[in-house]
């Protein structure tokens, strides 16, 4: 692959992962299920427990939207990207934080998730999919029963 090339291939997978964030904070459940490859391995054990699992893009997409119905509004921070390119094939990873907020009774109207993302992804026809997804909390904070309250 050419540098140019190489660049190239990067800016479109940033901008893949990009849309997942930017797709989920503004509630736009097309654009994350444009980002995300029909099937894929998501890896959300270090904040729900349980076993990462395959799943269809369509269905991670549907869940996030049902499980934040709830929440008025969502805040996805990403940085440190690192992306390594193999052909049609790549890996990403970087740093985010994600904020909850919904106004409550208690006045505790926030939660805020930190930690890093691990991605893979395909050159899937023209445009780069995520096929595996890996969040790794590093700390939680604000009102866990953010839903509840």
């Amino acid at each position: 692959m050419s540098d140019l090339q190489d660049l190239l291939a990067k800016d479109a997978i940033l901008d893949t992962i990009n849309r997942l964030f930017i797709g989920t904070d503004s509630r736009d459940w097309a654009m994350v299920r444009d980002a995300l490859a029909p099937r894929l391995q998501v890896d959300m054990t270090s904040l729900a427990g349980g076993q990462p699992a395959e799943m269809a893009g369509a269905d991670l997409a549907e869940a996030w939207e049902t499980g934040l119905k709830p929440i008025q509004a969502i805040h996805h921070q990403t940085g440190n990207y690192r992306v390594t390119v193999l052909g049609d094939q790549a890996e990403a990873f970087c740093y985010g934080t994600a904020t909850h907020y919904r106004p409550t009774r208690s006045g505790r109207n926030v939660r805020t998730f930190v930690g890093s993302y691990d991605f893979r992804l395909a050159r899937l026809e023209t445009k780069w999919r995520i096929t595996s997804f890996r969040f790794n909390l590093k700390y939680v904070d604000g009102n866990l029963e953010l839903e509840k309250d």
